[in-house]
């Protein structure tokens, strides 16, 4: 079987849905959660009774202060959310990204938002590809369990049409390595102007996030990028 899904909830507010996603996880075969700060807390006594029997998702489930130390490990991250006004990175469908997950080297991981909000601009930032569900346009209502069981159940559905990888390719970087590269760059550009005008500057850094998460980077393309731009800091390119 290839390596499943890890499911991120990012900021869930009641302990009722995180149990819920927990039995929608472990009726498909996921068993890896991860929590991004939680609103009343964590543990939460509410979690255990929604969800169901799933005690063991409950119990293995990992808390973090934030997203970006949730995802440092990861290669592949998807953001489930409708598609939104500038963000320009590859929409897929749930049955879509269940066949990438057979392919992809290393982990990926399917972030979900508040259940009244749903993912921050930033927090799609994270992501490589968006997710979205093909639903009824004048009614795209979903609670957060909907979501996830629509997702692990178009995972599961592919574990048996499952087929060796054939091609040897190079693992794509962990978020870590991409978010160090980024933040590099904006050390970089910081002392050029190029964040000019102040208002502009968290929109332009969003963009030059988005642009270079992208691509699916390895380790090493990463290690060339940023030897690119130490020469240009040292002034060793003109």
């Amino acid at each position: 079987m290839s390596q499943a899904p890890i499911i991120v909830l990012c900021r869930p507010q009641l302990g009722q849905n995180i149990g819920k996603a927990a039995r929608a996880m472990l009726n498909f075969g996921l068993t890896e959660m991860r929590i991004v700060a939680p609103r009343d807390g964590w543990p939460n006594p509410d979690a255990g009774p929604s969800a169901s029997g799933a005690d063991i998702v409950l119990e293995k489930a990992q808390v973090f202060e934030n997203l970006s130390d949730a995802v440092a490990d990861i290669n592949h991250i998807y953001a489930t959310t409708v598609r939104k006004r500038g963000v320009t990175k590859q929409v897929v469908t749930p049955a879509e990204a269940a066949a990438e997950f057979q392919s992809n080297q290393g982990r990926s991981a399917i972030l979900f938002g508040a259940e009244r909000s749903g993912l921050e601009t930033e927090e799609i930032g994270f992501a490589r590809k968006i997710l979205t569900v093909p639903i009824n346009p004048d009614f795209g209502s979903l609670n957060l369990a909907q979501a996830v069981i629509l997702c692990a159940y178009e995972w599961s559905k592919t574990q048996e049409l499952q087929s060796p990888t054939s091609v040897d390719i190079d693992l794509p970087a962990p978020q870590r390595e991409l978010d160090e590269m980024v933040l590099q760059l904006f050390e970089l550009l910081e002392p050029t102007n190029y964040f000019f005008p102040p208002d502009r500057e968290p929109t332009t850094r969003r963009t030059l996030q988005n642009l270079l998460t992208r691509p699916g980077w390895s380790s090493q393309e990463i290690r060339t990028m940023r030897g690119v731009w130490s020469a240009f800091r040292k002034g060793r390119i003109r």
